[in-house]
């Protein structure tokens, strides 16, 4: 099993450490899920994504290539800038979901998947052009740290000597340093609140990660693990590959349609997409609160009037709502909200009702 550079310091902290993609990580530490998941909405937590994937995209041609191989509008990102995409198969299903960093017109940054680094690279690899364009898959040599929450701002700012309030949301300083080492910020995260995410060289992701967790000592930081970084993406509906998004479920039929540029004729995956919406969605991704007593898990069965309809992709208990929430593929007729269906837990329907999305709405940082 693979080891972060931060393993020691997991370690040391009381970190419950278990196998995720391969990599020995943290699902918690000592104080448990849920107040780690309450301080990130409070204050702030940091969490160790050194197993996340990342690549340079180079060349003359790399603008025009990124075009046609993800979903929203590389041409018109600016330099600073980060963008959501997705990169599709021909049918519409979703090989990843993934960060664009711009750089410049010929030098870009993907953020990939921890899960998908390797079965990404291969489709980069397998849809480059005979020149024009290089890849460099950089994973192996870079840590990143997320620091997220209300009080990141702060803590970040004690680090580094750019102004952090300036920094707008998915936007990025290239390079700066902190603690005297070279680092890449991005206002990003996966959490649902105002948050950095910070890249650092492989070897310096320990002196990087004991660094922000000094300078929020006294401003509440938590050392936090995989656990509430589920429960706060899913809260905020942050989509998880495999559970939203897949080979077998588009970006339209998760509700993330806004993130799919129809009108780029070259997309890998467009036409397959065009014929969807065009055609009309037969089901959608939808949020349910439940309103009988019990935890919806991913996969569960939903049904309506007794008969299976659909499917849990996510579910759980939401800490900042204090209740069972669930997201979950139905038939398009049935999405509307209001609509009362109900989900199979423990062999027992549990009635839930469709509600409005994000379960959790925080007002990010511009």
């Amino acid at each position: 099993m693979k080891k972060t550079p931060m393993y020691d310091e997991h370690k040391s902290l009381g970190g419950n450490m278990v196998e995720f993609c391969g990599w020995n990580l943290p699902v918690h530490y000592e104080v448990g899920i849920v107040e780690e998941h309450r301080r990130v909405r409070s204050a702030a937590g940091l969490f160790d994504v050194s197993h996340m994937g990342e690549v340079w995209i180079s060349g003359e041609g790399a603008e025009a290539w990124l075009q046609r191989l993800v979903t929203n509008d590389v041409e018109a990102m600016h330099d600073g800038q980060v963008v959501y995409n997705f990169m599709c198969y021909p049918n519409g299903g979703v090989v990843d979901d993934l960060l664009v960093y711009r750089f410049s017109r010929t030098r870009y940054y993907l953020v990939i998947n921890a899960a998908n680094v390797e079965k990404d690279v291969a489709w980069l690899k397998m849809n480059l052009p005979p020149s024009g364009v290089e890849l460099r898959d950089v994973s192996s040599q870079t840590s990143e740290v997320a620091l997220q929450g209300p009080a990141a701002e702060r803590i970040l700012q004690k680090l580094v000597s750019f102004d952090a309030s300036a920094l707008g949301f998915f936007h990025f300083v290239p390079q700066t340093t902190l603690d005297g080492v070279d680092v890449l910020i991005s206002r990003t995260g996966y959490t649902g609140e105002d948050g950095f995410e910070i890249y650092a060289p492989w070897e310096a992701g320990a002196q990087i990660w004991r660094a922000v967790m000094a300078a929020g000592k006294d401003e509440g930081l938590l050392p936090v693990g995989l656990g509430c970084r589920d429960s706060l993406r899913f809260e905020a509906c942050l989509p998880l590959y495999g559970q939203e998004i897949s080979p077998s479920i588009t970006p339209l039929e998760a509700g993330l349609g806004f993130f799919v540029k129809l009108d780029k004729k070259e997309l890998i995956g467009g036409a397959a997409l065009r014929g969807l919406k065009e055609g009309g969605l037969s089901r959608k991704s939808v949020a349910l609160e439940l309103l009988d007593k019990g935890v919806p898990r991913h996969d569960q069965e939903v049904r309506y009037e007794g008969r299976p309809v659909g499917f849990v992709t996510t579910g759980g208990y939401a800490p900042s709502l204090d209740k069972s929430i669930a997201l979950a593929m139905v038939p398009a007729d049935l999405a509307a909200e209001g609509t009362e269906i109900a989900v199979v837990i423990r062999d027992k329907e549990k009635r839930a009702r469709v509600i409005k999305k994000p379960f959790y709405r925080k007002n990010y940082k511009k």
